[in-house]
């Protein structure tokens, strides 16, 4: 019963957990925040959407010149257990890393080792949540509205 009451907790420099069902803001940085250019960003949203149902509901995603922002809802594996972040992440982070070297002709890590991730309490800070992945573009000066920005993607919910 071991492996199962650490499934969703795990430790590199910060704690993390997860519940099972909870929805997650999380946030990830490029190595030495080494901006992405706008072709490695196209890349980076797309194997975002990518997952989109595969194992997790992304309810939206920002990808940033140099970090990365998701609301996310990881789905159920066939054992019932939500599939791990950490599980998550190493794919989309490994994956979006190839292609990024692949485009700018490079090898090596892309990402920083850790994340940052907080689980969310209720549907207000949903909302927020979703409202700050819009808002992050127009505060950096990316944009003059979130629907300007190339690089965000919100589910559509109605």
């Amino acid at each position: 019963m071991q492996f199962v009451a650490n499934k969703y907790e795990y430790r590199q420099r910060l704690p993390h957990y997860q519940k099972c069902g909870s929805t997650l803001f999380v946030t990830f940085r490029t190595l030495n925040r080494e901006p992405l250019s706008p072709a490695a960003r196209d890349a980076i949203l797309c194997h975002c959407r990518h997952e989109h149902g595969k194992r997790l509901a992304l309810h939206a995603a920002a990808v940033m010149p140099e970090h990365v922002h998701l609301l996310l809802t990881p789905l159920r594996e066939e054992d019932g257990w939500s599939y791990a972040l950490p599980s998550i992440l190493k794919s989309l982070k490994g994956v979006s890393a190839r292609s990024v070297n692949r485009l700018l002709g490079r090898s090596g890590p892309v990402w920083q080792e850790e994340s940052f991730d907080h689980v969310l309490r209720s549907a207000e800070s949903f909302e927020d949540k979703v409202e700050y992945i819009r808002q992050n573009p127009v505060r950096r000066g990316l944009a003059k509205r979130p629907e300007d920005y190339r690089w965000l993607w919100v589910e559509d919910r109605g």
